[in-house]
């Protein structure tokens, strides 16, 4: 098994660096009505660090580097799976696409038991819980966490994938995106070029 790749934390600059931020935030309706018009993609990550599997839906997921393979995604800290993942070593972000939508939703719906379908998941030799049949997933390693107001910001390196549907290059691929509480399928009526 490959080692976490140690990042370290960038510095956080004061509020006296930025004179826009020592005059106030901008307020929290308008940094969402910012983000309610752009659109992102949609993954579910799981984690079991000991109590059990947990799942939560993010449309936060972005890689940043290739070489090494690292991604971040944050975790609100209201989300009942919030703990788990936070004090997990491992997680594995399922990359989704419209024929997923079924987990997205599982994994956005509060209240319910999103393991409950036994059918529908199954743990990793690595212990890892993951969703059968979706597009893609990776396991990762968590090498950072940065607090962030309510969220946390994760850093992972990836360490294995599986691909059940993959995109060719410039192909839509029956991509789910959400966007303004919504879900969509990107399709060729949504290309511009």
């Amino acid at each position: 098994m490959s080692q976490p790749i140690p990042v370290a934390p960038t510095p956080v600059a004061s509020h006296h660096d930025h004179p826009a931020r020592a005059a106030g935030s901008l307020p929290a309706d308008d940094f969402k009505a910012l983000f309610r018009g752009h659109p992102g993609g949609v993954a579910v990550i799981t984690a079991d660090s000991g109590s059990g599997p947990v799942a939560l839906t993010a449309t936060s997921v972005s890689s940043v580097s290739a070489e090494p393979p690292l991604l971040v995604f944050s975790v609100s800290a209201i989300s009942s799976a919030a703990p788990a993942v936070l004090a997990a070593d491992t997680v594995v972000v399922h990359l989704l696409d419209a024929d997923d939508i079924d987990v997205a939703r599982i994994g956005s719906t509060s209240g319910i038991d999103r393991f409950a379908d036994g059918d529908r998941w199954s743990r990793l030799v690595t212990g890892e819980p993951v969703y059968h049949g979706v597009r893609a997933w990776v396991r990762c390693a968590v090498i950072n966490r940065m607090d962030a107001g309510g969220s946390t910001v994760i850093a992972a390196h990836a360490l294995q994938s599986s691909i059940a549907r993959d995109v060719d290059p410039g192909d839509h691929g029956n991509a789910l995106v959400y966007h303004n509480r919504t879900w969509h399928r990107l399709g060729d009526h949504s290309r511009l070029d």
